[in-house]
């Protein structure tokens, strides 16, 4: 049985996404949704996408099966404590934040663990706002789960089904366990792309030269440093403890390197590198820059039987060969879910002019 009601409180890129992909697979529901900015509401109800015109009031939630929190973490908890107490005891929240740890201590502060189930969709954009939200966002995106000890099996269970009819592909995790990965694999590179940002424009010269230079191999490491600030901010305090954890460890690996730099010891540090590059490899291919020169584009793909079979048979109908092709499943600083890596420029060019011709949302970096 699907839901009748959900609520969303914070109306952006993602609960947008969410709602727009909930009405299309069960256009009888209702939705209701409050945002900062009463445009944002407006918006929605222009789009059809929920059912409310003004700004809503917390007592307007009472009856909803499911109520998505999509604003900052620290916001998603003080919507908490206005919440308990006023919704039904068959109601669910759940958030889609990138930290866990601190919105999961707060439902047990509060005693509301039997009516909370975190949840992170690994899915986003560099563009925000509900006028970028999409219905396939979230399709082959991993979607983590993080159940209180309250939780039941049929509680989880009936979440994790409406993640799969999202198209999501859902993951439950310990949230500790959610923040010391996301730290290690997201929070960190945000901290060290924004640090070595800051080395560069400290280091420069008076005539830009490093700024003028700086090339593939900079771009490419430091691109999530244009990330919203005031977001990252926010990261960094939520997620402190597991941040500092991984700092240390990264320092103490710096350290090692400028040991090993320090005394040429010429062995260590190529079996840094060789171990880096291998298990570097074995994630994704490479990507240009300083790096082997990769002709590759992303592309928004429905999830539907045939789609990728389709794209493969558009390209080789016109004699363009396809190097390598893969499904994105971590897709929170990614545009795209389809991979595709060509052969040399001219055919990376082909393609995006051939899929682009074929009405494909085409993202070529």
């Amino acid at each position: 049985m699907h839901p009748r009601k959900i609520g969303f409180i914070g109306f952006g890129l993602i609960g947008g996404s969410i709602a727009k992909r909930l009405k299309k697979i069960y256009p009888d529901l209702h939705i209701i949704a409050t945002a900062s900015h009463l445009k944002t509401v407006t918006l929605a109800h222009e789009l059809a996408l929920i059912e409310n015109t003004a700004l809503c009031n917390i007592e307007d939630f009472y009856d909803c099966d499911y109520i998505f929190l999509c604003t900052p973490v620290q916001k998603n908890i003080e919507y908490l404590r206005q919440l308990k107490g006023r919704i039904s005891p068959q109601c669910m929240i759940t958030d889609v934040g990138s930290v866990k740890s601190d919105i999961h201590r707060a439902v047990t502060e509060l005693d509301m663990e039997a009516n909370f189930i975190g949840g992170h969709p690994m899915a986003g954009s560099e563009k925000t706002g509900l006028e970028n939200a999409s219905d396939y966002l979230l399709e082959n995106a991993y979607y983590v789960i993080t159940p209180t000890s309250k939780n039941s099996e049929t509680t989880i269970e009936t979440f994790r089904e409406l993640v799969l009819a999202l198209g999501a592909i859902p993951l439950i995790l310990d949230y500790e366990a959610h923040d010391f990965a996301t730290a290690a694999i997201s929070h960190l590179p945000h901290i060290i792309a924004y640090s070595l940002v800051n080395l560069i424009q400290a280091s420069d010269d008076e005539n830009e030269t490093m700024k003028l230079i700086a090339a593939g191999g900079f771009k490419d490491i430091t691109r999530i440093a244009s990330s919203s600030p005031v977001m990252w901010e926010n990261i960094c305090l939520s997620n402190k403890t597991q941040l500092l954890k991984l700092i240390d460890a990264f320092a103490g690996l710096l350290q090692n390197v400028r040991t090993d730099i320090e005394h040429s010891d010429s062995e260590a540090l190529l079996t840094a590198f060789s171990n880096a590059k291998e298990y570097r490899d074995s994630i994704t291919i490479p990507r240009k820059g300083a790096l082997k020169q990769v002709y590759e584009l992303y592309l928004d793909l429905i999830d539907e039987a045939g789609g990728i079979a389709t794209v493969a048979t558009i390209l080789a109908s016109n004699h363009l060969s396809i190097k390598n092709i893969g499904i994105i499943h971590n897709r929170e600083y990614r545009d795209g879910v389809l991979r595709l890596e060509m052969y040399d420029e001219k055919s990376l060019q082909a393609a995006v002019a051939l899929l682009q011709k074929h009405h494909y949302v085409i993202y070529a970096h």
